[in-house]
C-alpha cells in the first residue's frame, strides 16, 4: 500500500513497495488517482521513479481539501496490470489563492422534477423546501425544518415538519418528518374554544389540516424547541362566517440527530380578535376580518438579557410579539378567551409591525427576528408567495419595538412598508431566473458570518411544465451587512467560495445588473455593466458614471452609490 511522504494543499509524494518475480519483467510503474475507490489506468495515470523495490511519485495540480483515492501499479511484460491496495489521503487546506484555483462550484439539479419523488429523498437536498427554519446545534450539524409543501405533494408520505441536516451549508442531509401526525391535543382544543363561542363542536377532517411554518431554537446544549403552525381547515359556523382557526404549538428534543427524539409539548396560543363573536363574515370580505392576529409563522428567538419572545402572525392586522416564559416555553401572561375588545385579547400579543395602521388583510407574513449589534432586525416576507414574495426588513433596540426602516419609517407606531428589500423575483442571463423568493430564516454560524435561507421558485411554465411554479428550491445565501448597520443578501447563492481579498484588477470587465426596487410581481431582468480601466462605466443605468473600489472594506463605489461585494458562486454558468 503506498504512503504518503510529503502532501500540501495541490501535491502529495508516494512511496510504495513491490516484490517483482524473479521470472517477470515491468514495462510501466506508477500510480493511479481519484476521487473515488479504487482508481485504474484508464483514469489518471502518473508514471513513477523506481528505485530498487520502491516505486515513488509526485503529484501535482490537485485540490486542496479533497478526498484521494491512490493505488500504486506495475506493468507485467505481456501480462496483467498489478495494482496495490486503496490508499485514501486528504490534501492540505492549502492557501487561499490555491483554494480559488481550483475551486468548483456545487453540482446539484435547480430543476429536480426526476428527483421530486418520495422514492428520491435522499437526494433532495435542498429541492422540496418551504418556509425553513435554520439552527446550529451543538454538534456542529445546521438543522432547517420546514412547512408540509413539495412537488407533487411527495412529503405527504413521510409525517409533518419534515428535517434536513448540513455541515457546509450546500449538502444536505434529508432526515424526515418530525411529526408523525396530528397532535392529540389539537381538535380538544379547537372544542374547547368553540364551546366557549356558543359554536357545535368540530369534527375536522384529519387529513386537511394545514402543517406550516415551523421555528426552531437552541435553548441549551441539551435542549432544543421547534415552534410549529397547524391551520385547522374549513369555516368558524359554515357559509357567511370567517375560516377557522390557527394553532401555534411546541415540540422539545435533547438531540436534533435523532429526528424522531421530537416530544409534543402542546398548545401555546391561537387565533385573537378584537370583534368579540361577530364572526358572521364573508370569508372574502377581507376590510372585515375577523381575527386581528393570525397564529402562524412563529419567529422564536432568545434575547440578550435571557428573555423568551415570540413574534408571529400573516396577512390579518399585521405581526405581533408575545413574550414567553423559559421554563416551558408557553406563554408567559395568562391568555384568557381569544375573542373579545382589544385590551381583552392583549396578551395575545403587541402589534409591531403593520404595513397599513387599521388594515385587517393586509400581504406581509413569515416575520423573522435576529439580533446583532445592539439591534433587533425584524424580517418580513410581503406579498404573495407564487410570483411576487420579497423580503423586507425593518430594526428596532427593542424586541418589541418600535422598528423602523432604513427611511425612517415607524412600522410599528405608523405602520408603511419597509425598506430596504433584501429578496426580489429576479433573473440573471441563461437562467429561468427565481420568483416567490422569500419566507425567511436567518442565522449565523457562531463565528460572526450571517445567512439567509428560504425557497424560490421556477417562474410558471418554464420548459413546458406547467406546475413549474410548485418547485421550491431552498436558496443559502451569504449576508453582508452595511456601515449602517443594515443587512444586503448576497446576490448569488451561497457555494462556500475562498474569500481571497478582490483585487481592484478583477472588477474589469462585464458585470450584469439588478435593481431590485420594488415592481410587484416583476421578476426584475439584469442589465449589463462594464467597469473600464480609466474608472468609468460603460451600459446599464449608471452608464458614464465614475468607479473607485475600497480593497480593505470591498466596496465598490458607482457614482454615489456604494455597492458590497462577496466572492460567491455563478450558478447560472455553473462556476
Amino acid at each position: 500500500m503506498p504512503t504518503t511522504l510529503e502532501s500540501g494543499g495541490t501535491y502529495a509524494s508516494f512511496a510504495a513497495l513491490f516484490h517483482q518475480k524473479s521470472d517477470s519483467r515491468y514495462t510501466k510503474a506508477g500510480y493511479v488517482i481519484s476521487e473515488t475507490p479504487n482508481p485504474t489506468i484508464y483514469g489518471s495515470v502518473y508514471e513513477g521513479t523506481v528505485s530498487g523495490d520502491t516505486i515513488k511519485v509526485t503529484i501535482t495540480d490537485l485540490a486542496p481539501g479533497t478526498d484521494y483515492h491512490v493505488r500504486a501499479f506495475m506493468n507485467e511484460y505481456k501480462g496483467n496490470v498489478i495494482y496495490s491496495q486503496d490508499f485514501v489521503f486528504t490534501t492540505g487546506e492549502g492557501t487561499l489563492e490555491e483554494q480559488l484555483a481550483n475551486y468548483r462550484g456545487p453540482k446539484y439539479p435547480d430543476y429536480y422534477v426526476e428527483l421530486s419523488g418520495w422514492s428520491s429523498r435522499d437526494q433532495w437536498n435542498l429541492a422540496n423546501v418551504h418556509d425553513p427554519s435554520v439552527m446550529m446545534a451543538n454538534d456542529g450539524y445546521f438543522y432547517m425544518y420546514q412547512t408540509d409543501a413539495s412537488y407533487g405533494n411527495a412529503h405527504v408520505e413521510g409525517g409533518h415538519f419534515h428535517g434536513r441536516r448540513s455541515k457546509d451549508l450546500i449538502n444536505w442531509e434529508y432526515l424526515g418528518g418530525t411529526m408523525p401526525a396530528l397532535p392529540e391535543w389539537v381538535v380538544p382544543k379547537l372544542n374547547e374554544i368553540r364551546e366557549g363561542m356558543g359554536l357545535p363542536t368540530a369534527n375536522p377532517d384529519v387529513n386537511t389540516f394545514g402543517y406550516w411554518a415551523p421555528s426552531v431554537v437552541k435553548v441549551k446544549d441539551d435542549l432544543y424547541r421547534m415552534y410549529y403552525s397547524i391551520v385547522v381547515p374549513g369555516l368558524i359556523d359554515g357559509d357567511n362566517s370567517w375560516g377557522e382557526r390557527a394553532f401555534i404549538g411546541m415540540m422539545e428534543n435533547t438531540n436534533p440527530a435523532n429526528n424522531d427524539g421530537w416530544e409534543d409539548k402542546g398548545y401555546v396560543i391561537t387565533n385573537s380578535s378584537d370583534k368579540g363573536l361577530d364572526f358572521h363574515v364573508s370569508p372574502t370580505d377581507w376590510a372585515n376580518c375577523y381575527y386581528k392576529f393570525n397564529a402562524i409563522d412563529p419567529s422564536v428567538i432568545i434575547t440578550e438579557s435571557g428573555e423568551h419572545w415570540m413574534i408571529y402572525g400573516s396577512w390579518n392586522c399585521g405581526i405581533a410579539a408575545v413574550k414567553l416564559d423559559p421554563a416551558t416555553g408557553k406563554v408567559a401572561a395568562e391568555l384568557g378567551n381569544c375573542w373579545g375588545t382589544d385590551a381583552e385579547i392583549a396578551n395575545y400579543g403587541k402589534l409591531i409591525a403593520t404595513r397599513q395602521m387599521g388594515n385587517r388583510w393586509q400581504a406581509s407574513e413569515g416575520p423573522e427576528v435576529i439580533y446583532r449589534d445592539g439591534y433587533y432586525y425584524l424580517f418580513l416576507a410581503y406579498d404573495g408567495l407564487d410570483v411576487p414574495y420579497n423580503t423586507r426588513v425593518a430594526r428596532s433596540r427593542n424586541i418589541d419595538g418600535p422598528y423602523l426602516d432604513m427611511n425612517g419609517t415607524n412600522i410599528t407606531e405608523v405602520g408603511g412598508d419597509a425598506y430596504p428589500i433584501v429578496t426580489h423575483p429576479y433573473r440573471f442571463n441563461n437562467s429561468p431566473g427565481w420568483v416567490g423568493f422569500s419566507h425567511c430564516t436567518v442565522f449565523n454560524d457562531g463565528e460572526g458570518n450571517w445567512f439567509y435561507a428560504s425557497q424560490a421558485r421556477f417562474p410558471a411554465n418554464y420548459n413546458g411544465n406547467e406546475f413549474s411554479n410548485a418547485l421550491m428550491m431552498g436558496h443559502v445565501r451569504s449576508i453582508v451587512w452595511t456601515k449602517e448597520g443594515w443587512p444586503l443578501v448576497m446576490p448569488e447563492r451561497y457555494g462556500n467560495v475562498p474569500q481571497l481579498a478582490i483585487a481592484e484588477e478583477e472588477l474589469i470587465g462585464n458585470w450584469e445588473l439588478i435593481d431590485l426596487s420594488y415592481a410587484y410581481a416583476v421578476m426584475k431582468e439584469s442589465a449589463n455593466m462594464t467597469l473600464t480601466a480609466d474608472h468609468k462605466v460603460s451600459g446599464g443605468s449608471w452608464d458614464g458614471a465614475d468607479w473607485n473600489f475600497d480593497a480593505t472594506n470591498g466596496i465598490l463605489t458607482v457614482g454615489e452609490t456604494e455597492l458590497y461585494l462577496k466572492r460567491e458562486c455563478d450558478w447560472e454558468n455553473a462556476d
